[in-house]
């Protein structure tokens, strides 16, 4: 098992409050009816310089009172970060960063490079291996010393994957936990952008061409988007989720993938497209690492998740019902509750000793039954839904 420093097992007497918080923070998932239910204030602000130059935004949410900031600085809780995906920001983690912090967790998160609020790379630096160094650098810049816990969602995924290859010395002993969500070790299908082999292989192969030349136009095109708006929130709807949305989730998600340059989507593609990071995934042998995608992903499908466990031994693989590729948006507080628990989890392992390697894999199908419930309650109070 991998030995983390003796302060994360101090810390980890809070393991049971960990696990009974999973249900105490199913009102920090506000359902958004507009733009103003997506908004967030972090504690802290700050541009963090990669070596390369870019300069990456990034916030902290720290939990309320002094006492528990001092708390986390000491190194007693993880620091939980979390990496958006390809074309959005790091507004698609909003609702658990609410729920985490009210947990009492501290929370980092960034825009990855060419993506909402950071800098603008060099196209030829637009790559895995360069995200997963991006990682190492908010990572000395907002928590130099404790336990971490790293949440990646399906191109942060590939970063957090590209990072646990480069330090493997800092995973084994900073490292409490992984999440993997919506992502993939590498494969063909990811670049189809779930239009199936066919019609994919010719938009992986075209497509970088075809997004360059669209980004020269990116006026015209803004114009387009408001005269079709119908037909965007239809391919939203089917690209990012696989059961009913509010329309504020979705004109999030419209606004994310459509506020990112074409010439940073066209730039990474090629690099996704040929990606293998299956070998990289030993330092996660005795981490507490969790799997989880969506039943319904059309993008990353649950054979990519399959993939990743398959060389992680112990992995707990999660997959949800009627689920797509935004799942955190999609189903937050199940999402919320498994992050909860795998952190849980993780502190547990510490304390008991637990060989992490040693766990049986479990993959576990489960349902958002909360939003069901949701759905309930809106469709009797007469709210629109988009589907």
């Amino acid at each position: 098992m991998a030995r983390l420093p003796k302060a994360v097992a101090l810390g980890a007497a809070a393991a049971e409050s960990v696990g009974a918080r999973v249900r105490r923070t199913r009102g920090a998932h506000p359902d958004p009816d507009g733009p103003a239910g997506w908004t967030h204030v972090p504690t802290e602000a700050l541009t963090v310089s990669t070596d390369d130059g870019v300069a990456l935004h990034v916030e902290i949410d720290a939990p309320r009172g002094a006492s528990r900031s001092r708390r986390h600085l000491a190194g007693r809780t993880p620091t939980v970060v979390l990496v958006h995906g390809f074309a959005l920001t790091m507004q698609s983690w909003v609702l658990q960063r609410r729920a985490l912090v009210e947990a009492g967790f501290r929370v980092v998160a960034y825009d990855q490079r060419g993506h909402g609020r950071s800098g603008m790379p060099d196209l030829s630096a637009c790559t895995v291996d360069r995200l997963g160094r991006d990682l190492a650098s908010v990572l000395a810049a907002t928590c130099p010393s404790g336990p971490v816990v790293l949440v990646g969602h399906s191109m942060g995924g590939m970063s957090v994957m590209s990072f646990v290859g480069r330090h493997a010395d800092l995973v084994r002993d900073r490292v409490l936990a992984v999440a993997l969500v919506s992502t993939s070790a590498g494969g063909h299908e990811v670049v189809q952008l779930g239009l199936g082999p066919m019609v994919g292989k010719v938009v992986g192969s075209v497509g970088p061409g075809v997004l360059t030349r669209l980004s020269r136009h990116a006026g015209p095109i803004g114009v387009l988007r408001r005269m079709g708006k119908g037909v965007q929130d239809v391919v939203v709807a089917r690209w990012a989720f696989d059961s009913p949305v509010s329309r504020s989730t979705v004109d999030l998600v419209a606004e994310m993938i459509f506020s990112t340059p074409f010439d940073v989507m066209a730039a990474f593609l090629p690099d996704i497209d040929a990606l293998d990071l299956a070998p990289l995934l030993g330092p996660l042998t005795g981490v507490e690492t969790l799997v989880l995608n969506g039943a319904g992903d059309l993008i990353t499908p649950a054979s990519h998740s399959e993939e990743i466990v398959r060389h992680v031994p112990g992995a707990e693989h999660v997959v949800v019902e009627d689920a797509g590729h935004i799942i955190m948006l999609e189903h937050p507080e199940l999402v919320t509750e498994q992050l909860l628990a795998l952190i849980s989890r993780a502190q547990r392992a510490v304390v008991e000793g637990v060989a992490v390697g040693d766990k049986p894999r479990v993959r576990r199908t489960v349902r958002d039954m909360s939003k069901k419930r949701r759905a309930r309650s809106g469709a009797s109070s007469g709210r629109g839904r988009a589907s």
